[in-house]
């Protein structure tokens, strides 16, 4: 091994197949007398680096190395009765692991690649995996058919896009190692209908499963299904315009997942409009734990944030905090200023711009920049008066 920085250890070999790349001309030339090993690192660097000459003459059944090759030689030797005998190498004997994150988007620049990423797994069948482990999916009908060529068993990272749920079934029924989920804009029509239920037991059997993002899925009373599939180490929970109620909170604050959360996301549902006692209580839950707080557009009044502020600044592990576009007062929110600066460990925050600052706040109507500019002057003041200048407060127009 050789140690270029601090950072960054590479193989000899992997420094001479970056050295390779920046002689195109004599790289394409070179492929025919490459020794093997060789081969490996300069495709992986050619093909992250967007050498796209090169990586389809390693695609050519010209050259000696190529997969083609491989596969044909490795046919003639088990003809022969050898493929066992040990004589065939190694790395001849295993496909070759293509890791790519993939997102299906419909975009020309996404449709070429994929067009071309899956005619060079036609044409090298058994002998090339396609191993994706982040993948994004804008509008499931348009992709189906690239699904067939993915080993849907690798993927650690799942983010759906406008599919119904019986479309996610199909892939969350076939993951083994699903880490973090991401579904948005998902349309169902009853919580007693199968897909519903069947949705529920998938998640149920992910036994590696840390971070769930459900955006724009009408989950109101419903939260307690969920919880109850869900693994007790799910550490990031992110629920976005689900339409939470008192009761959603109230459940979310009695699960075992809550002394675990690391992340924890509400935003844009109006779950204070009631009582802030659960969302209290749930606070002191995750205080040990919580690291991200993200509770924008909930409609936050000066009252409710008055009575939280305690629990809030128990939670000593906070780094970021986000709570804009909720309806407080420049006086409350000097308070919080004062009390967040004894977690050492907060160091970004995104606050609302007070509703002063508005002729209407709840048109967000005629903001005042003046007053604005004003407030985030007192705002570092305070902060350098604390000696936290080392926080960033900022509101969601700067």
């Amino acid at each position: 091994f050789l140690k270029v920085d601090q950072k960054t250890t590479v193989t000899l070999l992997e420094l001479a197949a970056e050295r390779l790349l920046n002689y195109e001309p004599a790289a394409i030339h070179a492929l025919d007398e490459i020794p093997r090993d060789l081969f490996v690192p300069l495709f992986n660097a050619a093909f992250s680096d967007g050498h796209k000459t090169i990586v389809k003459a390693m695609s050519c059944i010209s050259s000696q190395h190529s997969i083609l090759r491989i596969e044909e030689a490795q046919h003639r030797v088990r003809c022969l009765g050898i493929g066992n005998s040990g004589s065939e190498p190694q790395s001849a004997q295993e496909p070759m692991k293509l890791l790519v994150d993939i997102s299906l988007n419909s975009t020309l620049r996404a449709e070429q690649f994929l067009s071309f990423l899956c005619s060079k797994i036609q044409q090298n069948v058994g002998s090339l995996h396609v191993c994706c482990r982040d993948l994004q999916i804008d509008r499931m009908s348009g992709h189906k058919s690239i699904l067939q060529f993915l080993d849907l068993g690798c993927i650690e990272h799942l983010e759906m896009d406008q599919a119904n749920l019986s479309e996610v079934i199909t892939i969350l029924a076939q993951e083994i190692h699903l880490n973090s989920l991401t579904l948005c804009n998902t349309p169902f029509k009853s919580y007693k209908r199968r897909n519903f239920r069947s949705f529920f037991l998938c998640l149920g059997r992910l036994d590696n499963f840390q971070e769930l993002t459900l955006s724009f899925l009408c989950l109101t009373d419903q939260l307690h299904k969920l919880l109850r599939v869900v693994p007790p180490q799910l550490d990031s929970l992110y629920l976005l315009h689900c339409r939470l109620s008192h009761r959603d909170v109230t459940v979310l604050s009695q699960s075992s997942q809550a002394t675990h959360l690391r992340v924890l996301s509400l935003s844009n549902n109006h779950i204070f409009s009631e009582v802030y006692e659960p969302f209290q209580t749930l606070l002191e839950k995750v205080s040990s734990t919580l690291q991200h707080l993200e509770i924008n557009n909930c409609m936050i009044t000066d009252s409710t944030l008055s009575a939280i502020l305690p629990a809030l600044s128990h939670c000593t592990h906070l780094c970021v905090l986000s709570f804009a576009f909720n309806p407080i007062t420049m006086p409350v929110l000097k308070t919080l200023l004062q009390h967040l600066t004894s977690l050492m460990k907060l160091k970004y925050v995104i606050y609302p711009v007070p509703v002063h600052c508005y002729e209407e706040w709840i048109f967000h109507d005629r903001l005042d920049l003046q007053k604005l500019a004003e407030v985030q002057a007192q705002m570092e003041a305070m902060l350098h008066g604390a000696q936290r200048s080392d926080i960033k407060w900022v509101t969601c127009s700067e």
